[in-house]
């Protein structure tokens, strides 16, 4: 494992900041409101924008990365776009889907000590994922229950986070898919370590409270 893996491996929870969710111009104030609440990484999704103003929000993010050293800048998908954000701060990154395109290409594009992730829906795809550790830096599983983030997507279950934690991976990996407070705990007893939540944070007015409750369900305090 990398030292970014390493570093990766220490966060609990993973924000993202996803525009079906999130007025445009209320983006940073929630990513804030994620970082303050202990967020080490959080992730700008914007599929339903198109590039122009897609790379505008990434941009009016910037400052607060800027300002967060310790706080990765992940950009959802596009890869032209992350690789720009990634030349101008070291902590930034690229997560991808399984239909996005080869890990190895989007390592070219980004560059070395950059975060890249990728995301898995199967015990297959996970192990694929892992067997990548020289490429990746994290993968994810899910959606763990039905979420609305992704509607056309089966879940997965919790079935699915046994078997993964059960084959021990080299590379740290997120819960991800209808985890909040009444879900959290069940994924931890299944042997998730790290979970990422969108709308159960994103849509209370108090999103700091929010991350940190959801924390606190997931690690049992």
């Amino acid at each position: 494992m990398g030292s970014l893996s390493r570093r990766i491996s220490d966060c609990v929870f993973y924000g993202i900041a996803d525009t079906g969710y999130v007025a445009h111009e209320d983006m940073f104030s929630k990513c804030e409101q994620m970082a303050d609440a202990g967020a080490k990484i959080i992730q700008l999704r914007a599929k339903k924008e198109d590039s122009p103003t897609r790379r505008n929000l990434a941009f009016n993010l910037l400052p607060l990365f800027k300002n967060r050293p310790d706080t990765l800048f992940i950009i959802n998908d596009d890869i032209e776009l992350a690789a720009e954000i990634c030349s101008l701060i070291p902590n930034a990154g690229l997560h991808i889907g399984q239909d996005d395109g080869a890990p190895e290409d989007a390592r070219r594009e980004i560059g070395k000590n950059r975060a890249l992730g990728l995301s898995s829906h199967s015990e297959e795809q996970a192990a694929a994922a892992d067997a990548m550790s020289g490429i990746l830096d994290y993968f994810a599983v899910g959606p763990i229950y039905a979420t609305g983030t992704k509607p056309g997507r089966e879940p997965v279950g919790l079935g699915l986070v046994r078997k993964v934690a059960a084959s021990n991976p080299d590379l740290p990996w997120f819960c991800i898919g209808g985890v909040n407070a009444r879900t959290a705990r069940a994924v931890r007893d299944a042997g998730g370590r790290r979970i990422v939540a969108v709308s159960a944070v994103l849509a209370p007015d108090d999103t700091e409270g929010a991350v940190k409750s959801l924390v606190a369900e997931f690690l049992g305090r």
